[in-house]
Order: structure tokens, then sequence, then C-alpha cells
């Protein structure tokens, strides 16, 4: 009689005690590998063999993922018993899909406190097992580490080819939904609902004005909320993460590496290292901020020492309960670098003042410039017209020509090499107008618009400075300066382009020729135009 049988044969002896261990994983439960199942099956076995059926773990969790919580509860329930404990499983790779906790079992096995008994399978693994019982069992672990291997190997492949063909593999991020289409395959999609708030967080810090905690307080405003959790509203930390991701402007970002994706961007690439600088900046100013908010916080640099230039606040009380409180700004001395100067915060703002005024546009003249600026427009667009028409009719010549060239092809009048020679010179003239044509079609109505916003700003600049908050100073100065800096108590400045060019041009006799000069050049052109999008932000949060 073997190991097995005799394990059973004794009468004599009281019934084994066992647990009855069903698992299943959530997918395998979808699957139809139930635990009612596997219930019904082992309380069959128990009473075939005689075991008297303590208690039974109904485990739903991976065998392979994380600490095994609900396992290892029921390990501490046998482990409580003095005599040996049955553990009585489906098969091998309910109770186990790898050696990790091999060691442990067979330690309980050796010390007589557990039994191992597979009911599909077929055999039981107790302290007096002999070797070939014990190779079934490490035999049935390695099958199951094999399926679990296979199963890891194939989901590694399906998503690195998902990868490959630009699809993300988790949760969207907010501003884009997780669906299913019709076949029940997963995308993703733009989230109408969020998309435009999130592009305002990109286009708001972008400006550099724009702290993490304001734009907290926009997006609360705005009741911008997570749409998994408890769909609170943003925090600074989230609005970081989603400054930092890629994925808005079309990469994703997988295990450090960044990989093109296939849904539509929110934002450009231009926008988004726009934001980085800005963040980065920030992480290198050389001063904490405290909480108080001052208009020229982190915009100044020292002519002096090169730092930037920070802020405090001086309070007096007078004898009578009156407090009278100035800021100042702190910088080096430029006859004394080894010294601090403080100087008067609202000196430095009339400076500004006095430089928003000399680019300022008197409102008769900001009428007849915008008459002027749609005028010349409205010219150049009826030209367009006209000349498109002309490329047009000459590209159909081209192609009467082409045509006429396989007639002589066809008839043998030209040979296969005078063909192809005539055919590329007249392709090559066809794509030169084409090209054209593409580049000129919708006219420059782009242009045009951000010249006019750029205007707009110059004409405001002043009176906006004087009577708007803090946030909106900063934001203008942002606009309006390239660079900032305070030698002793003098403010010295660069002006971005093309503010620049209007410095002090008071009459419209001087506005035309500056505007004809600004919309001849290219490089001008181009400048207007992507610098528009934070002009018109501020237009539109100022009004």
């Amino acid at each position: 009689m073997s190991k097995q049988s005799s394990h059973f044969g004794n009468t004599d002896k009281p019934a084994i005690k066992a647990v009855i261990l069903t698992r299943v994983s959530s997918r395998e439960q979808e699957e139809g590998y139930s635990i009612e199942a596997q219930k019904h099956r082992l309380q069959t076995y128990c009473e075939r063999r005689g075991l008297k059926i303590e208690k039974i773990f109904e485990v739903v969790e991976s065998s392979t993922q994380g600490e095994r919580t609900q396992f290892m509860e029921m390990i501490k329930f046998v482990k409580s018993y003095r005599e040996t404990i049955a553990i009585v499983a489906d098969k091998v790779d309910r109770v186990q899909r790898s050696f990790k906790e091999y060691p442990m079992l067979d330690a309980l096995i050796q010390e007589g406190k557990i039994e191992l008994h597979f009911n599909t399978e077929n055999y039981i693994i107790h302290k007096n097992s002999v070797s070939q019982e014990r190779l079934m069992w490490s035999m049935g672990v390695i099958m199951a580490q094999s399926y679990v291997d296979n199963l890891r190997d194939n989901v590694k492949r399906s998503i690195d080819q998902k990868i490959r063909q630009g699809e993300w593999i988790a949760l969207a991020p907010l501003g884009y939904l997780n669906v299913k289409d019709m076949r029940g395959r997963s995308d993703i999609i733009i989230d109408e609902q969020r998309a435009a708030h999130i592009q305002k967080i990109f286009e708001l810090y972008a400006t550099g004005s724009h702290t993490l905690e304001e734009i907290r307080q926009y997006c609360k405003k705005q009741g911008i909320r997570n749409r998994v959790g408890k769909k609170e509203s943003l925090t600074r930390s989230q609005i970081h993460q989603i400054i930092n991701n890629p994925f808005y402007y079309g990469r994703m970002m997988i295990k450090g590496q960044l990989f093109d994706h296939r849904y539509p961007p929110l934002i450009s690439k231009k926008i988004f290292d726009q934001c980085q600088a800005v963040l980065h900046g920030w992480k290198k100013k050389p001063f904490k901020w405290g909480g108080k908010e001052f208009i020229f916080r982190g915009l100044i640099k020292c002519a002096t020492t090169d730092k930037v230039v920070t802020a405090d606040t001086k309070r007096k009380t007078y004898t009578n309960g009156k407090i009278a409180e100035w800021t100042y700004l702190r910088c080096g001395n430029p006859e004394n670098p080894a010294k601090v100067m403080w100087v008067k915060e609202e000196e430095v703002i009339r400076q500004v003042e006095q430089i928003l005024k000399s680019i300022q546009i008197p409102r008769e003249v900001l009428v007849e410039i915008k008459d002027y600026i749609r005028e010349i427009q409205q010219s150049e667009e009826l030209f367009l017209s006209r000349q498109l028409a002309e490329y047009q009719k000459e590209h159909t010549l081209i192609q009467n020509k082409i045509n006429s060239l396989v007639d002589l092809l066809l008839e043998k009048t030209i040979d296969k090499a005078d063909f192809d020679r005539k055919k590329t010179q007249l392709r090559e003239q066809q794509i030169d107008i084409e090209n054209f044509i593409a580049a000129h079609r919708h006219g420059d109505d782009g242009f045009k618009d951000a010249l006019i916003s750029i205007i707009s700003i110059l004409s405001e600049a002043y009176e906006v400075f004087r009577g708007s908050q803090i946030a909106q100073k900063r934001q203008l100065l942002n606009i309006v300066f390239a660079n900032l800096t305070l030698k002793g108590a003098t403010l010295c400045y660069d002006l971005r382009k093309p503010f620049e060019l209007f410095i002090n041009v008071p009459n419209i006799e001087e506005w035309r020729p500056l505007v004809d000069s600004v919309r001849t050049c290219p490089d001008l052109r181009s400048l207007i135009i992507e610098n528009t999008q934070h002009t018109i932000s501020f237009l539109t949060h100022l009004h």
C-alpha cells in the first residue's frame, strides 16, 4: 500500500481537519472559473476523503501580485491549530503560481502543520511524501509559473504593440476620456467639458506671471474637478503634473521614454516648452516667497550683483495708533556692491508708468491705425485673390501641356526620355505654383488680428497698469518687457518685439510707415503672430 493510500487507511484515527481554499482573480471570475464551482467540487472531495471542514476561504486576489493578504490570513488560521490541517484546493495553481511561497509551505509540511490536497491532480503532499510525489508538486508549480510567465510575455508583447501604434495603455489624462468604440475596443477622445480649461492652464502658466496657487484658484473658480475618485477641485500638485505631461502636445511618457501617440493634441510643443522654461525658472529663484504677492517678484534683476531683486514690507506704528506700510526692493549699491540698497517700490512703479506712457496711443489715433490696418488688409486680399486666379490659370495651362506630352508619347512622336525630361520640368513648375497657392489661400487674417491685438495692448497699457490688481500688473509687465534690471534706483529695460518699435509715435502720419514696415518684414510678422496668443489671453481676462 502506498504512503498516500495508508494516510487514509487507518479508520481508528479521528478525521483530519481541513480548510478549503478557493481562489479566483477578478478576470477568471468573469470568465466563469467561479468560487462556487470550486467550493462544490472541494466539499465533495472532503466528504469522500472523510475530512472535517473547519473553514472555507474564498480568496479573490492574484497569486503573483502584491502581498497576498487573504492567502496569508488562511496560513495564519491553520498555524493556530496544534494538529495537522489539510489545505484542500482544486489545483496547484489555486494555491501558488510561483515558487515564492514554496519554502514557507514546505516548512509547514515538514513540521506536520499542514498537508496540501489537490483535487484535480489527485495527489497529496505531506511530511511523509515520497520524492516522486514532491516532484509532482514541483512540476505543478513550474507549470503554473510557466503559465504566468507566458501570460506576462503575451501582455508585454500586446503593450509593446499598442505603444508602437501610439495607443495609451492607462487612464487618460485630464482633458481626455477613456471610451469604448462600437467593437468594444478601448479608445481615447477629447473631453469637451475640460479640454478648454486644460489649454487655459498652459496659456496662463506660460506667461510666467501666474503661480501654481493662482492657477489652482482659477480652476476652482471655473469649477474644474477631477473626473475620478472624489471628483474634488484640482490641487497644485495635479496642476504641476498637467504642466509636466507631454501627452497634451502629442507624446506619451512610458518608463522614462517618449513615444508619439495618435490622439489629438490640446496644445502646441512650443507652449509646452514655454511652461517648462517658466517652471525651471521658478526652481532657480534664490529666494523663498512667503505668500505675500509683490508686483516685481522674480521679474527684476540687480544690475550690480546679477541676482534677482527681492521685496520686503516695512511697517511703522505712530503714537496715535496709525500704521504706515511701505514696500522696498533690495538690490546692490552700484557705488559699493558689497552694500545693500533699498529702493521704494513706488519709485520703480513710477518709472514703469512713464515707460508705458511712452508707448501709449491716443484713442483717436488708435481708431485711425486700426482702420488703416483693415484697409491695407482688404487691398492685399483683393490683390491676392487676383494673383491666385492667375496662378490657377497658369497651373491649368501646364496640366494641358502635360496631357499633350502624353498624347505625343502614345503617338511615338517623342521618345520616353524626352517625355520624362519635359514632364519633370513642367511638374516642377506646377509644384511651385501649388506651394504658393497653399501658402496664400487663406490670406493673412492671423497677422491682421495679431497686430490689432498688440496695438490694443499699447493703447491701454498705462491705464490698465494703474487700475489693475497685482496679478494683472505682473502679466502686463511680462507681455511688454523682455528684461528689467535695477541699477541703484534706476530701472533699466528692454521691450519685447514689436513694442520697442512703437515708443514715442504720437500721430497717424508716423504710424502708417511703421505699420507698413512691420507688415512687410517676414520676421516681425511671424513674431507678432506667435506672441498674439498671450496678448489675446490677457485682453480676454482683462475684459
